[in-house]
């Protein structure tokens, strides 16, 4: 049977469509993965995709250095770019290989590297420091948001080349964000805090130092970085401390058909303001990428080394906040300045409350859902440099900010409305059998994704024991190629019937969103992965005993061109052991 597809023309209709007119195929693959048994007490990762499965490289953490060395002949996954020769080290920033950044097209052009330092000194826990506490942006009033706007007001008037100044603060992102630091010699790309476990440890540091700059001078130790509690309704619109054109707080660049009382959409697909169901569809979704995500790689996303390789997969952490960039940015400016796009986001105050509370985010996932940190050497060495509130420029690692207490900051208790609000299915097991079978043929991939298609995906094991869904976690991998340079998003849902325009995240078959923000475009850096653990979600879907994962992609934005080169069920890649 000849491929089916449905036209992106489609995607403004509302007509329902039955189980008869949708597409679907089988994704068969000739190398089927080999199951591994393993100690609980080992850890494992997978580091690199060497056939269609993915599975056949569980390798552990204290022989991943040698396997490296060795996997020279191996065909890797699109998405990894690979050293023979090199050894895997963690990210390292150094000052001197700081260099201009890899901007869009349309940019201004800028200098994002910070001045350089004489010496650089490495980071000290801060001792009979008081505790600062992070509250919601809206609940800031009176003497806290007069220091707030007083604390960048001064900033603004620090002299651009001043370290601490508010051009200084924002290059950061630029920075580490549109390749201005160098990574290693022999390999393309360079040090990039996106698409990969160092997203949230650099962040978290971003935000201590930019805090600390804040309290300095306005002369406050107790000073702290509000967060835009957007997963909350009092907090879901723009807070309107950011909106009053004479405070200091005030950004230019904004959506002008985003201001308050219009609430934040987390799953904005760029078609208007769609304020039904709109707190219930927020809930949903973040509850998809915090409370539903088990596997670490799937929450912080995939490794990051210098010499060992490259892989490029954002985490369910990041994906979340991905969309709040975009819908905040102004859409008149041709990258979606500033918030929608990582080399100018961080020229709006708001960027920084917004981290926070994806950095708060972090801490619920582990102190609520029992999420866990990442053991992987390479990923607690990682290192990235700033400067604090002395100018002095400090190197600080992932290891050091796993522990926030220690940072002397915590958050307000607030309500979290969106820990129970898991999805229900829109359909049951005996529902879908009742509707009429769907024909199953493969795909051709590299699929383009200019429409909305449904296939297969074929499962290496089903019914599994409770033990064994615990141990690995099964997961969806996608292979991505597309221009980084331009936003994307495209949905995947699972087992659904019926219109794919009409799911929502509120629906349990809408299984997540691959979202991309505007950021160094590469002509070597191409590709990425879309990671989506399952295993709970088969379960609710009643479909564990399926023998495939019924598949339908969904393109919203910025999807031509994009490319699905691959597809499969994975039971490791999301779940390495930490």
């Amino acid at each position: 049977m000849a491929s089916i597809s449905t036209p992106l023309s489609f995607l403004s209709t509302t007509a329902n469509v039955s189980a008869a007119t949708s597409s679907s195929f089988t994704l068969l693959f000739p190398l089927q993965p080999k199951r591994h048994r393993y100690p609980k007490s080992k850890r494992h990762i997978s580091k690199v995709s060497c056939n269609n499965g993915g599975d056949d490289n569980i390798i552990s953490k204290g022989n991943r250095r040698d396997v490296l060395i060795g996997l020279g002949g191996l065909g890797a996954a699109a998405s990894f770019t690979y050293n023979p020769f090199a050894v895997a080290n963690p990210v390292v920033t150094d000052q001197n290989s700081c260099g201009r950044p890899n901007l869009p097209a349309g940019a201004k052009p800028i200098p994002c590297c910070p001045p350089k330092a004489t010496n650089i000194s490495d980071f000290v826990f801060p001792s009979n420091q008081p505790l600062r506490v992070r509250k919601p942006a809206h609940l800031v009033t009176g003497d806290e948001l007069a220091k707030y706007k007083e604390a960048i007001r001064l900033m603004r008037a620090l002299p651009d080349d001043d370290p601490r100044s508010f051009t200084q603060q924002a290059n950061i992102h630029c920075a580490y964000c549109h390749d201005s630091y160098a990574l290693d010699s022999t390999l393309p790309p360079q040090v990039k805090v996106h698409f990969n476990w160092l997203f949230a440890p650099f962040h978290r540091w971003y935000l201590y130092f930019y805090e600390r700059i804040l309290g300095s001078l306005i002369k406050d130790p107790t000073f702290a970085l509000p967060f835009w509690n957007w997963d909350h309704p009092d907090g879901m619109d723009i807070p309107a401390i950011f909106t009053d054109r004479r405070s200091s707080l005030f950004d230019a660049k904004r959506n002008a058909n985003h201001q308050p009382p219009v609430l934040v959409d987390l799953d904005w697909n760029r078609r208007g303001v769609d304020t039904s169901g709109e707190v219930e569809k927020n809930y949903a979704k973040v509850y998809k990428c915090i409370a539903d995500v088990k596997g670490p790689a799937c929450f912080f996303g995939s490794s990051f080394q210098a010499g060992g390789g490259v892989s490029s997969a954002a985490g369910s952490l990041e994906t979340l906040h991905n969309t709040c960039h975009s819908w905040t940015g102004d859409p008149t400016d041709p990258n979606g300045e500033d918030m929608g796009s990582f080399y100018s986001s961080g020229r709006d105050p708001i960027f920084y409350c917004h981290h926070s509370n994806v950095d708060r985010l972090w801490t619920i996932w582990k102190e609520k859902f029992g999420g866990v940190d990442l053991s992987d050497t390479d990923y607690l060495k990682s290192s990235f440099l700033f400067y604090d509130e002395n100018k002095n420029l400090v190197r600080v690692t992932s290891e050091q900010c796993l522990d926030q207490s220690k940072l002397r900051y915590t958050y307000m208790d607030v309500p979290i409305p969106w820990q129970n609000a898991k999805p229900k299915p829109a359909t049951n097991k005996a529902q879908r059998a009742a509707l009429t079978p769907t024909p199953l043929n493969p795909p051709n991939l590299p699929l383009v994704l200019n429409s909305i298609t449904s296939f297969a995906v074929k499962r290496q094991f089903k019914s599994r024991s409770k033990e064994e869904k615990a141990e690995r976690e099964e997961s969806l991998v996608f292979e991505v190629a597309f221009d980084k340079s331009k936003d994307v998003k495209f949905d995947v849902l699972v087992f659904w019937k019926g219109d794919p325009t009409q799911a929502t995240p509120k629906d349990r078959e809408f299984a997540g969103s691959f979202v991309n923000v505007s950021h160094a475009p590469n002509a070597k850096d191409t590709t990425a992965k879309f990671i989506i653990g399952i295993t709970d979600l088969l379960d609710d879907l009643e479909a564990d005993d399926e023998d495939n994962v019924e598949v339908t992609l969904v393109p919203q934005y910025g999807v031509v061109p994009v490319t699905i080169n691959n597809a499969y069920v994975s039971y490791d890649e999301c779940s390495f052991k930490t």
